[in-house]
């Protein structure tokens, strides 16, 4: 048997998958937990990829290996390939005037034009622009600019600072994948490559990709030195190997990594309640929304990957449920008490600002409230009908880019909440499915390993557990559109 494996470095933690090359079969996974926070040092991820291999079974007898990760954010390396400062995550908001800096000096059209995505504080280069501003002596040490699972993948393949890895700090040996470099506001999905120009009006500094033989790394640590940005793999070319001889495959974004351990296809709309929620599509086309609603983000098999994120979903329930002091079923079922629309009472769940709609600084707010209304049951409802509309309201825009979904694949940890799956066919307007509980980004990881190795992309099954009918009560979205405005 041939073994490969998958990884999903996520925000709040570290899943490896171990899946056999040819039925797809799952042999054996682990997990070990990130530090919570916005701000993190990216030492934590790799200690969490290492136990949670330890915890998979170890890589003794796997071929080949790929990691997805969590997009956008920063990881910047001096000319000794150490970190300079803790990686800013997608979720740290600190960049939003950054990105409104940004967009006044190029325009959103022309963003949009050029790199398929208009600036949010979620994206790399308004990280940087950020660090060139609010600290501008860790700018000039920047060398190199890594997004996580590029950072992770360099590592993984025996490189970094000399006192910590076998083959010292390549900068030359860093890479990427499409997916991941398009959510960095200054690769194009369109062009294949990254937009020089975009990149120095970020951090002050001009760039070079790296070659991918390397006899000169071309950086002295100083101010003035071109900035390493890791070379763009495509779906299928290795990275490298690990010391241990394991195939490392390209990687990709974490979104990009759930689309192909779906098999994600033409009419799949995916909408993803997790930390973050968003709503996914692969398509032929290339997106360019000057809105900057929808990101035209690049998917992990060539194509392209129309997106949009919203910063509050599952932890949305979260806190309510903590509130009323519930667990996560006692809440739905304190939900289903109450009927569609919740007596009239509406939750806009910005409780961390948002980022569709792009509210850096909004809050989250409860509209509707009577005597009468005020009841925990309605509460319960409006958190679950409040998170759903919000990702509605993103199938709304990815619909208007030219998206035509058949049926909605409803993934993440919340989509097994009873009351989730029922509120959810009452608020989108399309039949609804739900695959088995899985990590389906260290299943896209799997697939790229595989893919790596063979040449050739698995077609492995994914099962389906649910089938939702259409029930649209449209009372849920006209409240919260209201409430919204």
């Amino acid at each position: 048997m041939t073994l490969v494996a998958g990884v999903d470095s996520s925000t709040q933690s570290c899943k490896v998958v171990v899946r056999d090359l040819e039925t797809g079969a799952l042999v054996r996974s682990g997990r070990a937990a990130h530090p919570d926070g916005t701000e993190v040092a990216p030492s934590a991820w790799w200690d969490a990829l290492q136990s949670a291999i330890a915890a998979a079974g170890g890589l003794d007898d796997v071929a080949a290996i790929s990691i997805a990760g969590q997009q956008h954010g920063m990881v910047v390396l001096d000319a000794e390939g150490r970190v300079i400062r803790d990686a800013l995550l997608w979720n740290d908001t600190r960049s939003a005037q950054a990105a409104l800096d940004l967009i006044d000096a190029v325009g959103a059209s022309d963003y949009a034009r050029r790199v398929g995505v208009v600036p949010v504080a979620s994206f790399t280069a308004t990280k940087l622009r950020w660090l060139r501003d609010a600290e501008p002596a860790n700018a000039a040490k920047v060398a190199a600019v890594a997004l996580p699972h590029d950072w992770l993948t360099w590592r993984l393949l025996g490189y970094g600072p000399a006192d910590e890895s076998p083959l010292g700090p390549d900068l030359e040996a860093l890479t990427t994948d499409r997916s991941d470099a398009s959510g960095t506001a200054y690769w194009s999905a369109v062009s294949g490559a990254y937009d020089a120009e975009l990149f120095e009006l970020a951090l002050g500094r001009a760039r070079r990709e790296a070659r991918a033989a390397a006899d000169d790394n071309g950086t002295d640590g100083t101010d003035d030195a071109p900035v390493v940005l890791p070379r763009v793999l495509g779906p299928s070319e290795a990275a490298g190997r690990t010391p241990d001889g394991v195939l490392v495959g390209p990687g990709a974004g974490d979104n990009a990594g759930a689309a192909l351990g779906l098999g994600a296809a033409d009419g799949d709309v995916v909408v993803s309640i997790g930390t973050s929620g968003t709503v996914f599509a692969v398509t032929d086309a290339p997106v360019a929304d000057s809105s900057g609603t929808v990101a035209g983000f690049a998917d992990a098999s060539g194509l392209s990957l129309p997106l949009i994120a919203t910063l509050n979903a599952a932890r949305v329930l979260s806190s309510i449920a903590d509130l009323l002091s519930l667990d996560h079923d006692g809440l739905a079922a304190l939900a289903l008490e109450a009927e569609p629309g919740a007596d009239g009472v509406v939750l806009v769940p910005y409780f961390e600002g948002e980022r569709t709609p792009n509210l850096p600084e909004a809050t989250a707010s409860i509209h509707g409230l009577t005597i009468a209304s005020t009841r925990p049951a309605n509460l319960a409802r409006a958190a679950i009908e409040g998170m759903l509309c919000g990702l509605a309201d993103g199938l709304d825009a990815v619909r208007s880019v030219g998206v035509k979904e058949q049926r909605i694949l409803l993934i993440g940890g919340a989509a097994l909440n009873p009351a989730v799956q029922i509120v959810a066919a009452q608020v989108f307007d399309a039949p609804i499915v739900i695959p088995a509980p899985g990590e389906y980004v260290a299943d896209g990881g799997a697939v790229q390993a595989a893919w790596a190795l063979t040449g050739e992309r698995p077609t492995w099954a994914v099962e389906l557990t649910t089938e939702l009918a259409v029930d649209v009560r449209p009372v849920i979205r006209e409240q919260y559109a209201a409430a919204r405005a």
